[in-house]
């Protein structure tokens, strides 16, 4: 039996002859459809005509044709095409000058539709070919490539003829560490479609710090989803808890009605799930926020604790390769969703007792640094955890100064966290940009000032 021939038949030939005149007159549309259409879907000889023309010049010129050049092609030799089909092309023209699309929204999604599926149908069918080779990474980037066509339709800044746009302040939408003295450093806070970093050794208090960030924009009143693939949601959950209250870890279950009148008046909303240590990769994220997005719940910011205990969305031969692969996707996991995304990274061995933790330190795949926009270490000796204290180092910092180190407080059992101000040399406060890595004789007292007034 022979396969049916797919085309737009069934839609109509005013639906085809409304999405050519789209394909003229909506440039972006044009980029958009070009992606998946084939000319052979349209039913009549003269659309096809149409659109070939179209795509033809732009795909010469690289430009998109403007009436008065298609009427020039139209009026002009079209080498091979029929007469009778000449006729059609230029009557069909003359009803584009004269009309315009109704329904055009309804028409460029059915089309788009129509013409992904297609492109589709061809990708699972290049698929049932690899899968007989068992190229599975192979049919994985098939799949996806095809899912990427036609999703686009944002021409890009065209230089000259969005020249005023680029005169226009575009928001970070920064949200706040909670941290005044480095919210500083980074123009308010971490911004839209930012990837932050914190390298600590095991057991510093990566999650510690990650709950704090996460605490402070959610008393702003903002959405955060906080994903834990280490510790439990509940335990999460309490941490947040003690933050947000001021009450002591060990007293939170004596505490249950004060905090939950506490908490009751927040404006923000907090979302915590729960993966298994390796389970989940960039891409289950992903599909989960989308999940929350159609419950209308749209992240201010995401929380991922931590990046080094994801799996890859696809594995390579190399770990490190792996690791890189992840922080990327957690980057475009920023940029898709417009918010900031903070999570953490393990060092190595060199770090463990290290004063101050530089980038050197971090852990399995240094390149994943390079993807990072802001980048912080908290370094914490046996000493400091003794004393309630430890170092934030400025790593990197793409909106601002770096390699400045903050003293700070911690009180582990109150989830609190007090960044002080940075120190000279001669142990006087001073700007940040003349700090030293080595500068703590004078914070001994500050240390046990802040450990009695707790």
């Amino acid at each position: 039996m022979e396969q049916r021939k797919e085309s737009f038949d069934r839609l109509g030939k005013n639906f085809q002859e409304k999405l050519c005149q789209l394909m003229l007159e909506d440039r972006p549309f044009c980029d958009q459809i070009e992606e998946v259409l084939n000319i052979n879907f349209f039913e009549k000889a003269y659309l096809r005509a149409f659109s070939k023309i179209i795509i033809d010049y732009r795909e010469q010129y690289k430009l998109h044709p403007t009436y008065d050049l298609l009427a020039m092609k139209i009026k002009g030799d079209l080498g091979d095409v029929d007469k009778v089909v000449q006729t059609q092309l230029r009557e069909y023209y003359a009803r584009v000058l004269s009309s315009d699309v109704t329904e055009a929204e309804w028409v460029k999604e059915k089309a788009l539709d129509f013409c992904r599926k297609q492109v589709l149908k061809e990708a699972m069918l290049q698929s049932v070919k690899l899968l007989r080779t068992s190229s599975f990474d192979e049919i994985q980037k098939v799949i996806e490539n095809a899912l990427k066509l036609g999703t686009d339709n944002n021409f890009g800044h065209d230089y000259l003829m969005d020249f005023e746009d680029r005169f226009l302040v575009k928001s970070r939408n920064p949200v706040s560490t909670g941290w005044p003295r480095i919210d500083n450093l980074v123009k308010g806070g971490h911004g839209s479609a930012e990837l932050g970093v914190v390298i600590a050794p095991t057991g510093a208090g990566k999650s510690m710090v990650l709950v704090h960030m996460g605490a402070q924009a959610l008393k702003a009143g903002k959405t955060v989803i906080h994903y834990t693939l280490e510790l439990a949601d509940t335990v999460v959950g309490g941490r947040y808890d003690s933050c947000i209250t001021g009450v002591p870890l060990r007293d939170l279950l004596s505490n249950k009605q004060r905090i939950k009148d506490s908490v009751q008046d927040i404006e923000g909303h907090l979302i915590v799930k729960e993966y298994p240590t390796k389970s989940a990769s960039p891409r289950t994220i992903a599909n989960h926020i989308e999940k929350l997005k159609k419950r209308g719940i749209k992240p201010d910011l995401i929380i991922v604790d931590y990046a080094d205990l994801l799996r890859p969305v696809r594995y390579t031969s190399e770990k490190r390769h792996d690791l890189e692969n992840i922080y990327e996707e957690l980057r475009a996991l920023a940029q898709v969703n417009e918010c900031p995304v903070w999570t953490a990274s393990q060092t190595n061995r060199s770090g463990l007792n290290a004063e101050v933790i530089t980038m050197e330190s971090i852990s399995e795949a240094f390149n994943k640094c390079f993807v990072a926009d802001f980048i912080f270490s908290l370094s914490r000796t046996i000493q400091d955890k003794q004393a309630n204290k430890g170092r934030f180092f400025i790593a990197k910092n793409r909106n601002g100064p770096d390699g400045i180190v903050f003293p700070v407080f911690m009180d582990t059992a109150n989830v609190s966290i007090k960044v002080l101000e940075p120190v000279d040399t001669d142990g006087s406060e001073g700007s940040p940009m003349e700090t030293p890595k080595h500068a703590l004789n004078y914070l001994k007292d500050k240390y046990a000032k802040l450990n009695k007034s707790k």
